[in-house]
């Protein structure tokens, strides 16, 4: 019986945060990027990283307006970063709960930054 207990509980380490032993997605991984780049205080809105993203990947015969396809992506692995604590979802300023829906215009910051003295200038 000791040996069965004993395997459960290294299964249960990797399951405790299997959000860091997982490889992160591309729009993810540059949503932390960008964050990361722009310092404290930094937000940054889904329309930017969705039109960086489709920078690096642009090809000649596609449309200006490329950037709109990822957007979907972006904040699905923007909700993703939110649960997981890595990244705060704000609307109006404010912190949101990324469990709860959340609708309309928002902002991307790394947890803890102040995203009111970016508007003050």
């Amino acid at each position: 019986m000791n040996s069965k207990a004993e395997p459960q509980s290294s299964a249960e380490t990797p399951a405790e945060n299997p959000v860091e032993s997982a490889p992160l997605d591309p729009v993810a991984r540059l949503i932390l990027d960008l964050l990361a780049a722009g310092g404290p205080d930094h937000s940054l809105s889904p329309d930017q990283v969705a039109k960086a993203f489709a920078e690096s990947r642009r090809k000649k015969s596609d449309p200006p307006d490329v950037w709109r396809r990822y957007l979907n992506a972006v904040r699905q692995q923007a909700l993703f970063l939110a649960r997981s604590g890595r990244i705060v979802i704000l609307r109006r300023g404010q912190p949101q709960d990324p469990q709860a829906p959340i609708k309309g215009l928002i902002r991307l910051a790394l947890p803890g930054d102040d995203p009111k003295s970016e508007e003050t200038p």
